[in-house]
């Protein structure tokens, strides 16, 4: 028989229940659409927690406070685009504008009584883990809405959640003489010219000459929405686009009772009624989700979506352009759908083909005081210069993260942004993201992401409550081992093709997206494979039972309390016959 191993005689069990939770100090940063959802799921979820969210704008909403270009809306459906938990039967368009969305956002943090938690126009700084604490001690600048002042102070929190936006460092082009243009010149992500409207704004520019630079998601739709307002556009462009048709372009024309060719996608108020059913609500929303999830194979190369995706689209795009159909070949392109970003565009290309726009392919040379002059010798004459020329999405974030021994964020993701599963890093203990490296989606809803992400942290925050954890993070070789399975993954994609998109790293390596679709993410975000973290104990203890406290539990120790909680909502099997044992083993494992 062996012997019985030494015990340290110097061990002492816990002086807590087992389910008297340590105290938890979590740090978000930025209150749009995730630091919301986070602000909501952590308190929700985790006791004992205390809980900052710091935004450095004056109000909440993220890309959709910020934003305020011509045309902003939502480029998937407006149903699509909402918690999961928290609908909206109301939305004026199936394509919702963003002040719309900014106002269910703000409904939300009422709702769930968030203001309290959010800390306006206080900015991250500088974040550097201390392993000897097992903190990260933070420096936030705090801008004094009054005087424009900023003080700095430093602030601690055992876990550091960054819900700061994917697209949300913008950018000027790199062109010569920008700054020479005597005229307005914008950029679509700083449009401030006032604090009303942007109707407001371009109420005067029926009689001046506009440029628009850019034909991303962006700069499309600002063209749709600027053409009939101004005296004439022209839409500058260095690389053709593929429009989609509309997403569940089917089910919304027989809702609306509208013709194929409508380009108005507006909600009236019987539609909304119909809405108000809410079972026909959750048969609608359900549609419109199951179709988004369904074009995922649109991006695999020679698969057969990718081919019926490329005529359907080439045909919508000739048609829409019919009255000038010289701009076909300029605009479709010759690379496979979805290696860019794919949008619908409502409007875009029935704009060009107003008498008052006009679609440019030829390259900028440089920008004059009175327009700009082309590659070719011509000169084009300005009154405003739009730039819709995207954001930095190099995952290089404005402030500094220090991780273990001192290691930099901006570091580690040279040359190209690497995480595990999009949420965590090797190297960053008790740091999580909600749109991290590769967390994109070719298909579905991104706050689906954003929700399954969030769920993620809290399920690691709660291991390090529960089992008293100083900290948790992904190893290096499971980051590895991700990384390898996605470089595998998209090989066989249209991505790494000759287009330009936003989604490849300087060097190459696709860092924009998920590999694989939206509800392939779902999956793998639910279970988390806690063998893949490093962890170590915040107690001084080599004994891994620590957390087992005193042996009871808190409600052993207060007078009245339920002691028999175990017998609430218990999950009661069904009766089984043999065909329903064969239907239940089918459903198990096709939708559980």
């Amino acid at each position: 028989m062996p012997s019985r191993p030494l015990l340290d005689p110097a061990f002492r069990s816990g002086d807590f229940s087992i389910d008297d939770y340590r105290p938890m100090k979590v740090i978000c940063i930025g209150a749009g659409v995730s630091g919301i959802l986070a602000g909501i799921r952590f308190r929700q979820k985790i006791t004992n927690l205390d809980l900052i969210i710091y935004e450095k704008e004056k109000g909440i909403g993220g890309t959709w406070f910020v934003n305020r270009y011509p045309g902003l809306a939502c480029d998937i459906p407006s149903h699509s685009y909402q918690y999961s938990f928290e609908p909206n039967t109301q939305w004026s368009s199936f394509y919702a504008p963003g002040p719309e969305i900014l106002r269910y956002l703000e409904r939300v943090v009422d709702k769930y009584r968030l203001k309290k938690y959010i800390r306006h126009q206080h900015e991250l700084v500088y974040a550097r883990w201390d392993a000897a604490a097992a903190k990260w001690r933070v420096r936030i600048k705090k801008h004094n809405p009054v005087d424009g002042e900023a003080a700095e102070f430093e602030d601690t929190a055992d876990v550091l959640f960054l819900g700061v936006g994917l697209l949300s460092r913008w950018r000027w082009p790199e062109i010569e003489g920008l700054r020479n243009f005597k005229g307005l010149v914008i950029h679509s992500a700083q449009w401030n010219l006032s604090e009303g409207s942007w109707e407001d704004d371009v109420k005067d520019w029926a009689n001046m000459n506009v440029g628009v630079v850019g034909n991303g998601s962006t700069g499309i739709q600002i063209v749709a929405a600027l053409q009939p307002r101004v005296g004439h556009l022209t839409n500058f462009v260095r690389n053709k686009t593929w429009l989609s048709t509309s997403f569940s372009s089917a089910k919304l024309l027989e809702l609306l009772n509208r013709s194929p060719d409508s380009i108005d996608y507006s909600f009236d108020d019987k539609a909304k009624e119909m809405f108000n059913d809410s079972t026909y609500y959750k048969a609608f929303r359900l549609a419109i989700e199951g179709d988004a999830n369904s074009v995922a194979s649109v991006a695999l190369k020679g698969s057969a979506l990718q081919k019926a995706a490329t005529e359907l689209f080439r045909a919508q795009m000739l048609k829409k352009l019919s009255r000038k159909p010289e701009l076909a070949s300029l605009m479709i392109p010759d690379f496979s759908v979805a290696c860019r970003r794919l949008t619908p565009g409502p409007g875009y290309l029935e704009a060009l083909c107003e008498p008052n726009a006009t679609l440019e392919p030829t390259p900028i040379k440089r920008v004059t005081s009175d327009g700009v002059d082309l590659a070719d010798g011509r000169h084009t004459p300005l009154d405003v210069l739009i730039c819709a020329t995207g954001f930095d999405t190099s995952f290089r974030y404005p402030f500094d993260v220090v991780g273990r021994d001192g290691l930099l964020l901006s570091d580690r993701w040279a040359p190209h942004a690497e995480a595990y599963l999009s949420v965590a890093v090797d190297g960053f203990p008790n740091l999580f993201f909600s749109t991290g490296p590769n967390s994109g989606l070719n298909s579905g809803s991104f706050i689906v992401f954003i929700e399954r992400a969030v769920e993620f942290a809290t399920a690691a925050i709660l291991k390090l409550q529960r089992e008293r954890y100083g900290s948790i993070e992904p190893t290096t070789y499971a980051v590895r081992d991700f990384m390898e399975y996605t470089n595998s993954f998209f090989e066989k994609t249209v991505y790494v093709e000759g287009c330009h998109n936003w989604y490849r790293s300087a060097d190459g390596w696709v860092s924009g997206l998920w590999p694989g679709s939206c509800l392939h993410v779902c999956r793998a975000l639910s279970h988390p494979r806690w063998e893949d973290f490093a962890l170590e104990p915040l107690d001084k203890t080599r004994n891994r039972f620590f957390w087992l406290g005193d042996g009871q539990t808190e409600n052993e120790k207060i007078e009245g309390a339920n002691r028999a909680w175990y017998l609430n909502n218990v999950d009661i099997p069904p009766g089984m016959s043999p065909l329903s044992e064969l239907k239940m083993a089918i459903n198990v494992t096709r939708v559980s």
